[in-house]
């Protein structure tokens, strides 16, 4: 999946490969560290790909209450902080079909100065939110260097448990001056 076209310019761009969902949330738990109110995350894979997961270790480094869950039926989630820090506004946009108008019904921009605000299928419906934001692409990898199992399965296809079923790509690309000076390789 490719990142939204945007007038802002990409700033800081990462990659890494994540083995388990455990590492997942621990690349949320570090990538907490980089976050600051007002900043707004978007977040791209297909099903079952880790946003949520990812969003969880986010939950956890920011310190905030209550269990990250997806909001995918009642589209966005508000997680106090515990700690001070800033809230996480968890949102799901997969079932909204339209763009920022749509997304004006939630108030987001409301809540971004204040918050983190992190968007699940976010592509073309919020980008026009911040000029400043992070956008997280999780490709799940499958087969080993493309090649499919002995038993027609390529590694990490649903219903394989095998070793690396759980193998994910991440790329972290920061978008705007607020990412420009951010050392994103570190997470």
């Amino acid at each position: 999946m490719e990142a939204p076209h945007s007038p802002a310019a990409e700033t800081a761009v990462s990659h890494r490969a994540v083995e388990s969902a455990e590492e997942m949330r621990e690349l949320g738990r570090r990538l907490a560290k980089l976050l600051r109110p007002g900043d707004l995350v978007m977040l791209t894979g297909e099903l079952g790909a880790g946003k949520t997961t990812l969003t969880r270790g986010l939950g956890e480094g920011l310190g905030v209450r209550g269990a990250v869950t997806s909001p995918t039926f009642v589209i966005a989630r508000v997680h106090p902080s515990l700690t001070g820090g800033p809230a996480l506004v968890h949102v799901d946009a997969y079932r909204l079909g339209g763009g920022l108008d749509e997304m004006e019904d939630l108030d987001l921009d409301v809540s971004l100065p204040d918050s983190v605000v992190v968007v699940e299928w976010g592509d073309g419906k919020v980008e026009d939110l911040s000029d400043d934001r992070l956008h997280v692409v999780i490709h799940r990898i499958t087969g080993r260097a493309g090649e499919a199992l002995g038993d027609g399965t390529a590694d990490g296809a649903p219903g394989d448990d095998g070793p690396g079923a759980d193998r994910r790509e991440v790329t972290l690309s920061g978008y705007g001056g607020r990412w420009a000076d951010v050392d994103l390789s570190g997470v």
